[in-house]
């Protein structure tokens, strides 16, 4: 039994298997009833490696916990009728730092959200430049009149 096990430990190699990782996919859904709710759930609820599925009507919003692709679920989410399925494009408003820039800003948002995007921070170069414009020592001296 002992040349066997040296075999085998030596030359036969398993494939090692991928594990996914466990994450959360938001989706951004319009549903207008109990009907759509419901269709959505077991839509996505009979997927293989999901844990639990979170659904807040009110802000039109699906909450995938699992291991799941998060393509895959948006996917699922479409075949139900639901052409205009997009991963959730909101953050809390106090994530954000310029929160009423140009782009960020969105009615559709729920309260308190708005629009994912990446904000800049003045760089000290564009700071200096508007600066300039202006002189402490002679107020006259506007450069922009």
């Amino acid at each position: 039994m002992g040349a066997l096990t040296y075999i085998i430990s030596n030359f036969c190699t398993v494939p090692a298997s991928k594990t996914k990782t466990i994450q959360t996919v938001e989706i951004k859904v319009k549903m207008d009833c109990d009907g759509c709710e419901r269709k959505v759930r077991n839509a996505v609820a009979t997927m293989k490696g999901v844990k639990s599925v979170e659904i807040n009507r009110k802000q039109s919003r699906v909450i995938v916990n699992g291991c799941v692709d998060p393509n895959k679920v948006l996917n699922r989410v479409k075949r139900t009728g639901k052409k205009r399925a997009e991963f959730w494009p909101y953050v809390p408003q106090h994530v954000v730092t310029y929160p009423h820039a140009s782009g960020i800003y969105d009615k559709r948002a729920p309260s308190g959200y708005v629009r994912n995007a990446q904000t800049f921070t003045p760089s000290a170069e564009t700071e200096e430049k508007f600066m300039s414009l202006f002189s402490e020592d002679n107020v006259n001296a506007c450069s922009i009149m």
